[in-house]
């Protein structure tokens, strides 16, 4: 595995590679961007790469732009040898980890904003987080060149926007969005459940907890969402601990509110667990609505 940093010598590995390759086939490269502080559902990702696409590039960078100056950036955890070992077990062929000001040289005032979409749900509460995410994804995309660019579901608000980003900008890359990774009890994986103490690891339950009984109730035909999210508010109040920042039944591609969830639905959460924030979401296709009914 190749590790780079310096935006001239990825490019110039991207061509050897494509060279040698001959990789002028639609889906012939795959890119898994990240933070960084990988697990196992980082290593989903990389592996339906791996599967899809001859070579697998992926990054590590948080991204500064996409963190308030109240929030996490300066403890993010970063685990660079770490996540090195991973993703050169997968067979990642290409690792790009830029510093801040490779990808924000001094004077940079370019930004990318998918308007509408990046003011809803966890872009409602963190302010200018998407235009953030935007730019990054937007510069990587540029750099890497992928065919297949390959997202986790747990990020379903960040799905929508960059679905939009890529579609607006005529993007040549298919966004591959893959299921959420789960702990054996039910937690979405992320990268900040370390943060979490015992007991706010007992009480982050809940949220998937929320999640399950309005998709229960969704499966014996109930389309009404406001009894979905009572469903979803019962559950977490058995939690008083947990603060909640949003609970949402929303159109998963415009994340817009939903009266009724009989076409589909995307169920989302965002809320406190201690001083972590956590999200998780699942989707309600329709042929899965009323199936027990």
């Amino acid at each position: 595995m190749q590790i780079l940093s310096d935006i001239p010598k990825l490019q110039a590995a991207l061509r050897k590679l494509r060279t040698a390759g001959g990789l002028a086939v639609p889906g012939s490269v795959g890119f898994v961007p990240t933070m960084g502080a990988l697990h196992a559902g980082h290593r989903s990702l990389v592996q339906a790469a791996r599967k899809r696409c001859k070579v697998v590039v992926a990054s590590i960078f948080v991204n500064p732009t996409q963190f308030a100056p109240h929030e996490d950036f300066s403890r993010y955890p970063r685990t660079l040898d770490e996540d090195c070992q991973m993703l050169e077990a997968e067979g990642t062929d290409l690792l790009f980890t830029p510093t801040a000001d490779a990808m924000y040289p001094p004077g940079a005032s370019t930004f990318v904003e998918v308007e509408g979409v990046s003011e809803r749900l966890d872009g409602a509460s963190r302010l200018g987080h998407f235009r953030g995410v935007a730019t990054v994804v937007a510069k990587l995309f540029h750099l890497v060149q992928p065919d297949c660019a390959f997202f986790g579901q747990k990020d379903a608000a960040q799905v929508a926007v960059l679905r939009k980003m890529v579609r607006d900008l005529d993007f040549p890359v298919e966004m591959v969005i893959c299921p959420t990774v789960r702990e054996l009890d039910g937690l979405a994986m992320s990268s900040r459940n370390r943060y979490l103490s015992p007991e706010d690891r007992r009480q982050a339950l809940s949220l998937s907890r929320a999640l399950a009984a309005a998709q229960k109730l969704a499966a014996i035909g109930e389309f009404d969402a406001a009894n979905l999210l009572e469903a979803m508010s019962a559950t977490l109040q058995q939690e008083p601990a947990v603060r909640v920042d949003y609970l949402a039944v929303v159109d998963p591609d415009t994340l817009l509110p939903l009266q009724d969830v009989s076409a589909g639905a995307l169920l989302a959460i965002a809320a406190y667990v201690g001083s972590t924030r956590l999200i998780d979401n699942i989707l309600l296709p329709a042929a899965l609505i009323g199936k027990l009914r």
